[in-house]
């Protein structure tokens, strides 16, 4: 192995798949002046949270994106299948090189196996450097005043505005200076390391990459910000950032986008004070997330609340599936679980709905949401996931109380209050006039006439009265309390 200021640095590209604000990246450019990027293919190092599809759609995509911006600066990206350590290890070996850098994944599990990669590269004799890039905090370093990890997250917001100084982004690192190394490191294409399928409905929907999240932050930017404080509720409009999948897969940094708030025209005008502070607010969340997971990693699995072992979850199939393919018989409800299928993606506001009906009108396992969610969502990422979850079912930090459960008519009539929403992802239900449309089992049979629509033929009966279903869930709350 060389060791000179000339042998070539490995930079690990993960979810962290942008060159601006890249550490590890900006780091090796300047110790080197070879610098080798490179993408190993492990799903099975990342079990039980491997990715899902919509995920492994959007990374194939994202790591082409890379490889062709890498490529306008005389670079190539090397994709290999693992196990990651013996391919770092062999292709460090191939060109000499004298060190591994990489940007740190911070969920627990993830920590650990990069832990091991490290410290078998050091104990090959490479230079291993790692970096933060993934959260704006330390989940150590932020701690209640009594010490320890906080539970709710207004103190926690309090707390992170007094002692967290989110770092500024990272320049675009000068890769004019770099060489390819010698020998050319052969690469086994992305169509064969991993398949993803056609996924048509996911590609009209977005465009993955670094490029277009920038483009997609700089309209959220100039024409969402300004009002979101009210827009991001309704989800038949685009009043939300959509940046998740490109925050989960890191062709945004939070610190990129925590800057590119802060100097928003929104904020220099001081134009709408309460949509910026609702934003920021919601990036917090995304840290207070990680903060939780980071300090009680069986959550992903496992309740927060103690008490919800005892929890005694339903098991019917039939509702699950029912739930899974958006046909419970309530359109908010199957107008979000259609979208999440159709896009990899569901509105904030219909995830909290339909999460509140699996876990408390249905009485099913929070984890099989959190499963199928993880499977389907483009940015199914892992403490969040975790995190809205254990929200929804009431059992973790922070949660909506078990006994506070959404009425998904009441939800849909204010949210949706036109059934736009409704129309565009549960089209059977589109000539339905507004005052039908969120509730028509109680609609006239004359208006079900006029709609063409026959209730158990073309849209499914409600699979639970919701009233009912509610005194169920609080008896059984009522009994763990």
């Amino acid at each position: 192995m060389s060791t000179s200021d000339d042998s070539p640095i490995l930079v690990w590209f993960r979810n962290d798949l942008r060159l601006l604000d890249h550490p590890a990246l900006v780091e090796a450019v300047e110790r080197s002046s070879a610098v080798v990027p490179l993408f190993v293919w492990a799903p099975d190092e990342e079990a039980p949270w491997e990715p899902g599809k919509s995920s492994r759609w959007w990374l194939r995509h994202s790591l082409e994106s890379l490889a062709d911006e890498l490529g306008s600066h005389g670079l190539d990206l090397v994709t290999r299948p693992g196990p990651s350590d013996e391919t770092l290890i062999e292709i460090a070996d191939e060109v000499g090189a004298q060190g591994v850098f990489w940007n740190e994944r911070v969920a627990p599990h993830l920590r650990e196996r990069d832990e091991s990669v490290a410290q078998t590269l050091e104990q090959e004799g490479f230079d291993v450097r790692t970096f933060e890039s993934r959260i704006l905090h330390d989940p150590d370093e932020v701690q209640t005043t009594s010490g320890g990890p906080y539970h709710v997250y207004t103190p926690f917001w309090k707390k992170f505005q007094k002692v967290v100084d989110v770092r500024e982004p990272l320049s675009f690192p000068d890769l004019e200076t770099v060489d390819r190394p010698a020998p050319s490191l052969s690469s086994v294409p992305l169509d064969e390391l991993f398949e993803v399928g056609s996924q048509e409905g996911l590609a009209e929907a977005w465009t993955p990459g670094s490029a277009a999240a920038r483009d997609r932050l700089d309209a959220f930017l100039e024409g969402i910000l300004e009002g979101y404080d009210a827009s991001r509720e309704i989800p038949g409009d685009d009043g939300t950032s959509r940046l998740s999948p490109y925050l989960h897969h890191g062709e945004l940094s939070p610190a990129m986008v925590w800057e590119a708030v802060q100097e928003s025209d929104v904020v220099q005008s001081d134009d709408d004070p309460e949509s910026v502070e609702t934003y920021l607010q919601e990036i917090v969340w995304r840290e207070f997330s990680y903060h939780l997971l980071h300090h009680y990693p069986e959550t992903d699995h496992q309740p927060l609340k103690d008490k919800f072992e005892a929890f005694e979850w339903r098991n019917h199939a039939t509702q699950l599936e029912r739930w899974t393919r958006g046909e419970t018989g309530y359109p908010i409800v199957d107008a979000g679980m259609r979208q999440l299928q159709e896009i990899g993606w569901m509105h904030n506001r219909v995830r909290m709905i339909a999460g509140s009906f699996l876990t408390k009108d249905l009485l099913l396992p929070w984890q099989e949401g959190a499963a199928w969610f993880w499977e389907h969502l483009v940015d199914a990422d892992i403490a969040n996931n975790t995190m809205g979850w254990q929200w929804a079912a009431g059992c973790g930090a922070d949660a909506q109380p078990f006994f506070r459960m959404f009425n998904p008519v009441s939800q849909s009539e204010r949210y949706d209050s036109s059934g736009e929403y409704i129309r565009r992802w549960v089209p059977e239900l589109r000539d339905l006039p507004d005052d039908a449309i969120h509730a028509p089992w109680n609609a006239a049979s004359s208006t079900l006439a006029d709609a063409d629509l026959t209730l158990g033929d073309d849209y499914p009966e409600p699979l639970v009265d919701h009233s009912k279903a509610r005194e169920r869930a609080l008896e059984e709350w009522r009994r763990i309390k």
